[in-house]
């Protein structure tokens, strides 16, 4: 046994590390160069605090630490020992890291099988607005109307013993609610049953991949889709094959020439405001294809992700509503109502298919929050989010106008819009001369953040539209964003 002075241990108690860190660090350092071997024997708690000029608890504090993380052990009546387990070759330090760490490696020591994935986001940054693809405004939720429920839901919970694991469906009184709201407003027939919560819809459509398809098999989206959905379909291995798109969203005709050369697996698109061109699939198309589903035996996932955003009239009911052979699973959320950190999605269709979806959440995330998915039941039954949507909903109404007047504003007869009905962005088309990717780059140096056109391209071919989200901005934003966009533009010189 190393005597105390022989042992390289020093606390410096003007350091910010604890002395009894500084001496489990010593004594690592000691088993590392071999001076102290496994079985070797350490000075008593009361010796070795002598010699340093610390508390005897202090020393306790080191030992007992390193006999947790495995370095030493205690023997009764004996004392305690450097574990006999340890290698006799220097070993890592593993419960605590040396005072000078190496630098993180770029690169890790192992493979990562399968390819990047090709979905651009956009990073807030101070001083620069962001055109974002139809993001809510948060700073207009309903926040002590949050608290207040959260803070109800968990007292409920902790009171009832029901904070701990529970079922990967999610809350029964969430899916109760919205179950509720589906069948009343959207014309759904489901139950509690038929409904499986997740973590906002992009878990859903990532889960409803993995449920839908298997390696090897075909999915169709729309030539211009939402870039995760398609990223959802490559992560399992499917082949993505694309439809177009024109004025009234997917064309059916190329879809039905797809299914007739190629075993189509699942169809993923977003019917009631096509995204990113924000167009309405019209009730002949919907028809055929709920036939077509049935023809040729494809799965349909509807991504109905901004149902509750429509401004000219009532919005019309989902594909799900009209679904008699149980081929449509349905994706909403919650989360752009309120605030997308929310991360309040849900997935609807036959039982046996939600019940499939929530042993894939057992595999991926074992369960939602209970104590959020409460609050939020709590809400939707006492009217509050039904409130929020009307006033949020009179704010977005007259930003979407104010945005449409500051488009033709600044650039007249050089772009071509819609005005939307619903939804919380603009599908804004330039004219042929402009260099869309160009323009982004220039917004950037001007301060404005937008995602490239061909972001939504599933070929990833230029486009001659920009998906401009308007709801995240206020008056005063928008006007600034919009001026900076044409600035941009006018800086290139067309």
């Amino acid at each position: 046994m190393l005597r105390p002075s022989e042992m390289g241990i020093r606390v410096d108690k003007g350091q910010k590390m604890p002395p009894y860190l500084q001496i489990a660090h010593a004594i690592i350092e000691e088993i590392r160069r071999g001076r102290l071997q496994p079985g070797g024997a350490l000075p008593g708690t009361r010796h070795l605090a002598e010699e340093l000029g610390v508390n005897r608890k202090t020393v306790i504090l080191a030992y007992d630490e390193l006999i947790a993380q495995g370095w030493l052990t205690p023997e009764r009546a004996r004392g305690t020992f450097v574990s006999p387990r340890l290698p006799t070759a220097q070993p890592a330090a593993f419960a605590f890291r040396p005072v000078e760490t190496a630098p993180v490696p770029q690169e890790p020591d192992f493979r990562l099988p399968g390819q990047k994935t090709r979905v651009d986001i956009l990073l807030p940054e101070p001083g620069v607005l962001m055109f974002d693809d139809g993001a809510p405004d948060t700073r207009l939720v309903p926040v002590n109307e949050m608290a207040r429920a959260y803070r109800r839901s968990l007292l409920s919970l902790s009171r009832d013993n029901l904070l701990g694991y529970g079922d990967p469906r999610g809350t029964r009184a969430l899916r109760r609610s919205i179950s509720a709201m589906l069948n009343a407003d959207r014309g759904l027939n489901t139950t509690a049953d038929t409904i499986c919560l997740t973590r906002g819809s992009q878990m859903a459509i990532f889960i409803a991949a993995r449920v839908l398809t298997q390696s090897g098999d075909t999915a169709v989206l729309e030539s211009l889709s939402y870039p995760p959905a398609r990223e959802a379909f490559l992560a399992n291995g499917v082949e993505v094959v694309t439809a177009r798109v024109d004025e009234k969203g997917m064309r059916l005709d190329d879809l039905e020439k797809l299914c007739r050369i190629k075993r189509v697996r699942c169809v993923y698109l977003t019917p009631h405001h096509q995204f990113p061109t924000t167009v309405l699939l019209p009730p002949e198309r919907r028809l055929r294809l709920l036939a077509l589903a049935d023809q040729f035996g494809f799965a349909i996932i509807e991504d109905d992700y901004d149902h509750d955003f429509h401004f000219s009239h009532r919005p019309m009911l989902p594909l799900a509503s009209a679904d008699q052979w149980g081929k449509v699973a349905y994706i909403g959320s919650l989360s752009k109502l309120l605030t997308p950190s929310l991360r309040s999605g849900y997935i609807a269709g036959a039982k046996r298919f939600v019940d499939r979806v929530a042993e894939e959440i057992l595999l991926i995330d074992r369960q939602g929050d209970p104590a959020t998915e409460l609050a939020v039941a709590e809400m939707m039954e006492a009217g509050e989010i039904r409130r929020h949507a009307r006033k949020v909903l009179r704010i977005y109404d007259d930003r979407r106008m104010s945005f449409a007047d500051l488009l033709k504003r600044h650039f007249g007869s050089a772009i071509d819009f819609e005005l939307p009905d619903g939804g919380l962005a603009f599908w804004v088309r330039f004219a042929e001369n402009v260099d869309v990717g160009e323009l982004v780059l220039s917004a950037a140096r001007h301060g404005v953040k937008i995602l490239p056109g061909a972001t939504y391209s599933m070929s990833g071919e230029p486009t001659s539209g920009l998906r401009l989200g308007f709801a995240s901005l206020n008056e005063r934003e928008l006007t600034e964003a919009v001026s900076r966009l044409a600035s941009s533009w006018q800086g290139l010189g067309i």
